[in-house]
């Protein structure tokens, strides 16, 4: 099946949405550990969600990626130390294929009022739901300085 547009000059008119994001990309440039983990993604069953709400339940999560395929576990990123979701989560489908039918049916849809960013993993590993930020969650809210209520209010820098 080809999933692709083309215009009427034989150009695709779409761009493809089921690629490597730019964060693996980045990471196999950098180390040896970086380069395996853009191989497993190219197989792996796992996403990446971000931009989620901070009230956005894993209900809500498992309702819309049901919709791609067989979904086997939804994984809430958490504030490392309040332990309180912090605007991510891990979804892991049945097969390989069923993922990337979400990230090209899904990738910037609206879950809970919010645009959703989804991307290939290479697959969970314990640890890895909790933020990485200094003050336990996501590193990009510490330095967001506008008002955002479905991420906490301001970023965690301009709180202090």
């Amino acid at each position: 099946m080809n999933f692709e547009a083309v215009d009427r000059f034989g150009v695709h008119s779409t761009e493809r949405t089921d690629q490597i994001g730019e964060y693996l990309l980045r990471q196999a440039r950098r180390s040896k550990q970086g380069e395996v983990d853009l191989e497993k993604a190219k197989v792996s069953s796992t996403l990446y969600v971000g931009n989620l709400s901070f009230f956005t339940t894993e209900e809500q999560v498992y309702e819309l990626f049901s919709k791609a395929g067989p979904v086997k576990k939804v994984i809430m990123g958490l504030d490392r130390f309040e332990r309180t979701p912090c605007g991510f989560c891990f979804v892991e489908f049945e097969s390989h294929l069923d993922s990337l039918y979400a990230v090209r049916y899904l990738d910037q849809t609206k879950l809970d009022d919010r645009i959703i960013k989804i991307d290939r993993d290479p697959g969970f590993v314990d640890g890895r739901e909790f933020g990485r930020g200094v003050s336990g969650g996501q590193v990009r809210d510490e330095f967001r300085e506008d008002y955002d209520p479905g991420r906490g209010g301001y970023g965690k820098n301009r709180q202090r």
